[in-house]
Parts: structure tokens; C-alpha cells; sequence
């Protein structure tokens, strides 16, 4: 799907999910904006993977939590691309910034994750506007469970900041539908190559083996290479009249309902 000549940021595309997403759209033909924090060499990685696709590339610093700073970065942006049609809100704070239990967890921690995501989305999409046209997208990684479960405790934080991210989506889309830009939200299933590598090595094999088992019905975790597809298909001319919703790139695991054991539900 060619997107030639399209100009795209993706927030923490030096790795994981978001060097998945940054590739993606490099195949299609967009020049990308790599945003990273602190891994340096990581972002030069992606920018040279950027680069043997045939699409020249820039990289900016900024910590997405500070205002400022994301306001710095949409400059940069301006001054070298003069304009944006793809803004993708990704980046996420280390798991030891954010990942503590309810009962524990400080308002330092809980601040990280809300100013990362929720805050860096609503001052992210008030600057990406100022830059598009109509036909431009916007689409916010999030997390969809977040929003309706409780279990996975120590997420608190990122899972209460990656639900008002959904929320913002649908309250820009209204907002900007008018000028033709469409607002959506990418909900992940479990994926390589994101935060399971933060967790243990015992932690990662339990969750691959649960998903290959059957509760990821196609039978493996996601991929940063799923999520980059699922965004260039959003980015696509024909996707102009889908906005506001949360979209799942999980392999159908949302579908799974856990009242009863597998092995009793597929009979």
C-alpha cells in the first residue's frame, strides 16, 4: 500500500512496537520522524533500517511527559517536513517508572504514566493539527483491556492513563472530523518485542505458552511488524471514513472469555 510522499511522526519508534509501526509505514513510502527518549543507538538502528528502504528519515529527542518538550519536538518537525499527515502517539516510560500496585503506587509513578500518555496525547494532538491537512491521521497506541479489567494489578497506572487516551480519541475525532482528519486508537494484544521483554524470563515463557495454547486463537503473540500493518491500512485513502474507535491487533485473544477452562470451551 504506497503512501508516497506522506510525512509521519512516531513517538518511541527507536524499538519495539514503534520501530515496527516506523518500518511499516518506510515500506509504503513515508518519510518518518523516529522520536526516542534516551536510547540513542537504538533510534540510529531504526534510522538506518529506515534508510534500506528507500526513505530518508529524521531523529528527534524529547521526553513526551514534559509539555515543552513535545512542543519542541512538533517544531522540529515543522522545520524539517514543513507539514505532517501522520502523527502516531506511542512511547512509553520504562516499566520501573509507572508499574506498581494500587495500594502502593506514589503520585510520582501514577503522574508518569498519565503525563506520558494521556497529557502527552492531548498536547501531542493540539500540535500535530497546526501541521495537517485534510486526509491526515492520527492514531494513539493504547491498550484496550485497561479500560474494563482489573487483574493485571501493577498496570494500574498505565492502564488507567491508556484508557483516557481512548477517551481523548474519541472526543478528537468529533472535534477534528470536520476537517477531514480521523482520530483512532490500536489496541495491542501481548507483543514481542515491547514491555513482556521488561518482564522476567520465567514471566515471558508463561505468556507465550498461554497465547500459543489457544488463548490467542491464531496462536502466537502479536508483533510490532502486525501493528505497523494495522497502521499503514488506518493511514490508507480508503480507511478515510473510520474515526473514533479502538481497533484490536491482538489475533482475536479479546474474544476469549475466561468463565470457563479452554479445553471445556472448545468442546
Amino acid at each position: 500500500m504506497s503512501l508516497i510522499g506522506k510525512h509521519a511522526l512516531v513517538t518511541g519508534s527507536s524499538r519495539g512496537i514503534g520501530r515496527g509501526i516506523a518500518l511499516k509505514l518506510a515500506e509504503s513510502g513515508v518519510k518518518v520522524a523516529i522520536h526516542y527518549y534516551q536510547n540513542e543507538a537504538a533510534a540510529n538502528h531504526t534510522l538506518a533500517m529506515v534508510r534500506e528502504r528507500s526513505v530518508d528519515s529524521l531523529i528527534i529527542q524529547a521526553d513526551v511527559s514534559r509539555p515543552g518538550d513535545v512542543r519542541r519536538m512538533f517544531n522540529q518537525v515543522r522545520d524539517e517536513f514543513g507539514k505532517l499527515d501522520i502523527f502516531v502517539s506511542n512511547a512509553r516510560p520504562e516499566l520501573a517508572t509507572f508499574y506498581q500496585a494500587p495500594l502502593d503506587i506514589t503520585l510520582r509513578n501514577w503522574d508518569m504514566a498519565v503525563d506520558s500518555q494521556a497529557k502527552a496525547f492531548l498536547v501531542g494532538v493540539q500540535e500535530a493539527t497546526r501541521l495537517m491537512t485534510e486526509g491526515s491521521r492520527i492514531i494513539a497506541v493504547t491498550y484496550a483491556p485497561s479500560a474494563r479489567t482489573g487483574s493485571w494489578q501493577p498496570w494500574i497506572a498505565m492502564g488507567s492513563a491508556k484508557a483516557a487516551m481512548e477517551s481523548l480519541c474519541r472526543y478528537f475525532a468529533v472535534a477534528l472530523a470536520k476537517s477531514g482528519i480521523t482520530v483512532n486508537a490500536i489496541s495491542p494484544g501481548l507483543t514481542e518485542d515491547s514491555v513482556l521483554n521488561s518482564l522476567p524470563q520465567e514471566v515471558q515463557n508463561l505468556a507465550r505458552g498461554w497465547h500459543e495454547s489457544g488463548w490467542t486463537p491464531m496462536g502466537r503473540l502479536t508483533t510490532p511488524a502486525d501493528v505497523g500493518n494495522a497502521v499503514v491500512l488506518l493511514c490508507s485513502e480508503g480507511a478515510g471514513w473510520i474515526t473514533g474507535q479502538v481497533i484490536a491487533v491482538d489475533g482475536g485473544s479479546s474474544l476469549m472469555d475466561t468463565v470457563f477452562p479452554l479445553e471445556i470451551q472448545q468442546g
